[in-house]
């Protein structure tokens, strides 16, 4: 008999679906938008589901009846309670068990540890940060910055901000950045961008992040201690997982996943420093292969599957099906 392995991925901008076979290689797949239910409401994330679900099973040529086993990474799964409320749109759409769920984060670790654990720091918008030990067990962050866990592209973005304020209030050194997002916001000056800004006639968002670490390679201190800080904070979520998971004595991967790393390769070396400084044998990696082969992957796990001779046809045909 066929076995048929179902990865998603939903995050705050895409959802993805594939569909392996039992020798690694990806036959079906499913795109849509958004899938988070926290922001798309739980019949958004059920018609996201669905629609991804359907147009992996028909690319695929089999029936969700077919599907051996699934791996779920779901972007607002945050705690335990969120399981039966994502299991209901699961078996109203006809998928059964058994079925892994866990955050989208996870996805990064399971796709790019090789041995399918250690710690996996995501970055873009904002940022996650959790981790599996050898033997199964995980430790997480809460996953909001509201608890003092930074940083993606909008905390930069906001520190950034908070930079120009201090320049303009002579708490900090002046800066490139307060030029820079006056013209971002169409500003005639930084008091009209302060005044601005808290009165709502501007907005910056995320995708201004590119600024800044445009600025700090450009050579402003400021900009540069913006970026430095950005990485040292998710070096600190990192360090939070490994002292969770009594990892710090071992050697284990630590994936950086998410667009927020292609800004600038300073995060990088700085979250290295951070954490190897307690971590010694951590190694620092990006990742380099699509987040939903880690659905996969988990699905074989479910169902027992050694996936370790799947990995490199996996990640290879994953990568030509979904553009990635």
């Amino acid at each position: 008999m066929a076995l048929y392995y179902l990865g998603i991925d939903t995050g705050a901008t895409k959802s993805e679906a594939v569909i392996a076979g039992s020798q690694g290689r990806i036959l079906g797949y499913g795109r849509s938008g958004p899938g988070n239910w926290e922001t798309v409401g739980w019949e958004g994330t059920h018609a996201v589901l669905q629609t991804i679900i359907d147009e992996a099973l028909q690319s695929a040529g089999i029936k969700i009846a077919d599907i051996t086993a699934s791996g779920l990474g779901l972007a607002g799964y945050d705690w335990p309670e969120d399981r039966e409320p994502h299991m209901a749109l699961l078996r109203d759409i006809g998928l059964q068990e058994p079925v892994t769920l866990v955050n989208d984060a996870v996805l990064g670790l399971i796709a790019g540890a090789p041995a399918g654990w250690g710690v996996v720091i995501s970055a873009g918008t904002s940022c996650n940060c959790y981790g599996r030990d050898a033997q199964g067990n995980y430790g997480r962050m809460t996953g909001s910055s509201y608890f003092a866990e930074y940083a993606g592209a909008g905390e930069l973005v906001h520190r950034a901000l908070q930079a120009v304020s201090r320049a303009w209030s002579l708490r900090g050194s002046r800066t490139q950045l307060s030029e820079i997002f006056v013209a971002a916001a169409g500003a005639s000056d930084v008091d009209d961008l302060l005044a601005g800004l808290m009165r709502g006639r501007y907005q910056v968002h995320a995708g201004h992040a590119a600024l800044v670490f445009e600025t700090a390679a450009a050579g402003d201190a400021v900009a540069r201690e913006a970026v430095d800080w950005a990485g040292r904070q998710l070096g600190d979520l990192g360090l939070g997982v490994i002292r969770q998971l009594g990892l710090a004595g071992q050697d284990f991967d630590v994936v950086l996943s998410g667009s927020f790393y292609r800004g600038s390769p300073l995060l990088e070396s700085t979250i290295q420093e951070v954490i190897t400084a307690e971590a010694p044998g951590a190694r620092i990696k990006r990742l380099t292969v699509p987040p939903v082969t880690g659905g996969v992957l988990l699905a074989m796990e479910a169902d027992g599957l050694d996936s370790a001779p799947l990995q490199a046809l996996l990640h290879r045909s994953s990568a030509e099906m979904t553009g990635a």
